[in-house]
């Protein structure tokens, strides 16, 4: 298990990642909703199923958090990928990603513009959704340490904050049977863990005997950001369930 170093000791950046990096920049570029609009670039790897024109259109929750490097995720396997902020644009998408990020802004924000609205119902219609640390947070059914969780959606409960504060941050390597071999790399930034799981949620991961992966029908959470690395494979197995939903 390696440390990670947090925004709070800038004068080692050297300890984080350079994804981890550019991760925190970006949440504290987008403290409110995201105003650029841009799109990243795709980064060259290998394609997803229903990869290019006509594949999956994949919305990641453009609220606050990171947003940007889900995008360039998605665009990496061959997946649409587009900013959501209200209620039309989540209509206008497959499958939706809520990223990591400052929980109590995202949900702020989210009940603002109607989405703590919208999401659920299309949730409950099939359409697959993603939460990424902040993004469990906002999809558990019950929350310890803090505000009750903004959707309430997957029969979890989770703790905020459960490995500690920013300057714990860490990265290590997880065992995914779904995902196969090697062992998938997993970055925790001020993460919370899940506490407890109903009959119908299946785990996929644990970290000291607690999950950090999980999976609820058309519902998957995680604790860590695969998104602040190089390995695709959550991802993939995320735009997978989209596409067999089809």
């Amino acid at each position: 298990m390696k440390k990670t170093a947090g925004r709070s000791k800038p004068a080692q950046p050297k300890a984080a990642p350079r994804s981890m990096a550019r991760s925190n920049a970006s949440r504290e570029a987008t403290a409110g909703p995201v105003g650029n609009g841009q799109t990243a670039p795709a980064p060259k790897t290998a394609g997803a199923p229903r990869a290019g024109r006509g594949g999956p259109r994949i919305g990641v929750l453009a609220l606050q958090g990171d947003v940007i490097e889900h995008i360039k995720m998605l665009q990496g396997i061959g997946a649409e990928a587009v900013e959501v902020r209200t209620p039309e644009d989540l209509a206008r998408v497959d499958a939706l990603i809520i990223p990591g990020g400052e929980s109590t802004t995202i949900g702020k924000l989210a009940v603002e513009y109607g989405l703590d609205r919208a999401i659920p119902s299309r949730v409950k219609e099939g359409m697959p959704v993603y939460g990424t640390c902040a993004g469990m947070i906002a999809l558990s059914k019950e929350a310890q340490n803090g505000e009750p969780p903004l959707l309430r959606l997957m029969n979890i409960t989770v703790r905020r904050n459960a490995y500690g504060r920013q300057v714990d941050s860490f990265e290590t390597d997880l065992n995914v049977p779904a995902l196969g071999s090697p062992p998938l790399h997993a970055v925790f930034i001020r993460a919370p863990v899940i506490e407890h799981v109903g009959a119908d949620v299946d785990v996929l991961a644990s970290l000291g005997g607690k999950p950090v992966l999980a999976r609820q029908a058309n519902i998957l959470v995680s604790a860590f950001h695969p998104e602040l690395t190089a390995d695709d494979r959550v991802h993939r197995y995320f735009v997978d369930m989209l596409n067999r939903k089809n």
